[in-house]
């Protein structure tokens, strides 16, 4: 499997500048990459990458959430890579695909913010990592969205209400750097 546009993007996050966490999680996505060439199927069952949209509007004042409906939480658009070095590409997709948004743009083409969490077991899937690389999407909370069978709600929310959906560091951290 073709890692090496997965390896050059988080070598160039891991240039930048990040709090300890988030430099210490992208070292370890580095190795865990660089060790699996399986890493971007969901079969790596110690765990695999996905790509997720940070969707904000043009003023970077809300950010588009999803409560989840496997994980019972609010959180950003996403999947896994299924097989795909194009993490930009994936979090694109996911984010059409979950909300029903055509004009989908990315602010960037670089990671936004990278994490790695633990997925508990579900339906026979034993629990693992996702390694998953975000992407800052721009969108227009005017464009009507669909809520499919993967959420229970859509929402655009205020990025200074978005720990009182979800408390979590990682949405946090996102929310921070949006504020940049």
């Amino acid at each position: 499997m073709h890692r090496d546009p997965v390896l050059r993007l988080l070598r160039a996050h891991a240039e930048r500048k990040w709090e300890p966490h988030e430099a210490a999680m992208t070292a370890e996505t580095i190795r865990f990459v660089a060790a699996h060439a399986d890493c971007l199927l969901r079969s790596q069952l110690s765990g695999h990458l996905t790509g997720s949209a940070w969707v904000v509007d043009a003023g970077r004042t809300r950010t588009l959430l999803t409560h989840h409906r496997k994980l019972d939480k609010w959180l950003q658009l996403g999947g896994h890579a299924d097989g795909d070095p194009d993490l930009l590409a994936v979090a694109l997709r996911e984010a059409q695909e979950e909300s029903g948004l055509t004009r989908l743009r990315p602010v960037d083409r670089m990671i936004f913010d990278l994490d790695r969490h633990w997925i508990p077991e579900h339906r026979g899937v034993p629990a693992h990592w996702h390694f998953d690389l975000r992407f800052m999407i721009e969108a227009d909370p005017a464009e009507p969205l669909v809520v499919t069978s993967e959420s229970k709600d859509l929402a655009w929310v205020e990025l200074g209400a978005v720990a009182g959906l979800n408390p979590e560091e990682s949405m946090a951290r996102m929310v921070r750097k949006t504020l940049r």
